[in-house]
């Protein structure tokens, strides 16, 4: 059936407004006389925790758990407290409830981890968590497990030796007995903000690591190019496919990996580019195709990407042993629109500067940050907040 609701995580860390950060239900329906409204806000009962990423608990997908594909608890990680929330949806899904929270001492003292960052339950039924430091914002990859009942915090995924130096996001493929993460950033030094003399001192990750999932160890790990910055990981939706994507931040760029013909073993290789933009009024002369979510609709057909720096939604088409094919585009807000500060002195793609994006008669500020496609394609959801310390230097009018 159509969704009725979405909940979508809201930040009020570097605005200057003492608040905490709040989980809103956003009516769907669009028969309803508050369609398209806030209809409940759930406020933490903590400051600056920046909710980020959230996840949904054991029941969804985990099938060998025996659970019902009901969701009806989101975990909620928080990447700057290091704090975990869970949140009741099933009682009441328009106005949702905290029903437990893990406080950061005890993720420091169990994990030895912080920075949490991305959330999704395990087939036997545990919630998984990848985190991008340790407890001073050292870079630091790795997960932490939830009981998939009582949602208590079990301690590390992987053994200790096996962390890699970042991380960020992952998925699996049960079946293929792999889980694929990606890298992330040093927190301590990104979350100054973004400088381009970075680049260089290795605060950006560039490894693409494969886990045996059942041994819980790193088998494979890939270099996708100096200040590449992998983050969002995506297996096809098919449990039978052995392949999947991930974007490259930095880079532009989108590389496909998947299972080679050797017993075991995985590749990767470049299937898109996004070229950056030769600008004037930006902090860099060049601005790159920041890629800071990508999605596959449930067919696996296409691949939606979102360009937080550009501004664009981008519609790939994927077919077998082909590079995918661009088929659709749309700006959602972004740096480079008509009238504001940056000049696009060369463009390979674009012939105009993109109008600003007005939605009933309010102008959208950022840009395309991450994506929720509805279970039968039909419509995509985004939102336009990476992270606030970022979002603070690069689109100060959304912060205001």
């Amino acid at each position: 059936p159509r969704e009725e609701v979405a909940y979508v995580t809201c930040t009020y860390r570097s605005t200057g407004i003492d608040q905490p950060d709040f989980l809103a239900t956003v009516d769907l329906n669009p028969r309803s006389c508050s369609y398209g409204q806030v209809i409940h806000r759930l406020p933490m009962p903590n400051l600056k925790d920046e909710l980020h990423c959230a996840g949904w608990g054991p029941a969804c997908g985990c099938f060998d758990s025996g659970a019902a594909a009901k969701r009806t608890k989101l975990v909620l990680p928080c990447l700057i407290s290091s704090r975990i929330y869970v949140v009741d949806v099933g009682s009441q899904c328009r106005a949702p409830r905290i029903c437990k929270m893990i406080e950061p001492v005890d993720v420091f003292w169990k994990c030895n981890k912080g920075y949490l960052a991305v959330t999704h339950p395990l087939p036997n039924g545990d919630v998984l968590i990848a985190n991008m430091g340790d407890p001073a914002g050292n870079g630091k990859g790795g997960f932490v497990v939830l009981d998939g009942e009582t949602f208590e915090l079990k301690g590390n995924w992987e053994s200790e030796c096996e962390a890699p130096p970042t991380g960020h996001d992952f998925w699996y493929q049960a079946r293929h007995n792999v889980l694929v993460s990606s890298a992330g950033m040093v927190p301590r030094v990104a979350g100054r903000g973004f400088n381009p003399d970075d680049l260089k001192k290795g605060v950006f990750g560039r490894r693409l690591n494969v886990w045996n999932l059942s041994c819980r160890s790193l088998t494979q790990c890939f270099d996708l190019g100096e200040d590449s910055l992998p983050l969002n990981v995506r297996f096809l939706h098919s449990p039978e496919a052995a392949e999947g994507y991930v974007g490259c931040a930095l880079s532009g760029a989108i590389f496909r990996f998947y299972r080679s013909c050797e017993a075991n073993n995985w590749a990767v290789e470049e299937v898109i580019r996004i070229p950056a933009k030769d600008v004037s009024g930006w902090i860099m002369p060049k601005m790159p195709a920041f890629i800071a979510d990508l999605i596959i609709s449930p067919d696996d057909r296409f691949l939606y990407v979102c360009n937080w720096l550009h501004g664009d939604i981008r519609q790939y088409e994927l077919a077998r042993n082909c590079k995918p094919r661009l088929v659709g585009q749309v700006f959602v807000g972004g740096s480079i629109l008509r009238g504001g500060p940056v000049t696009v002195c060369r463009d390979e793609e674009l012939k105009c500067q993109p109008e600003p994006l007005v939605v009933k008669c309010k102008r959208v500020y950022g840009g395309p940050a991450t994506l929720q496609l509805s279970l039968d394609g039909k419509r995509l959801y985004v939102t336009n907040s990476f992270y606030s310390t970022w979002d603070r230097q690069f689109y100060p009018s959304l912060i205001k």
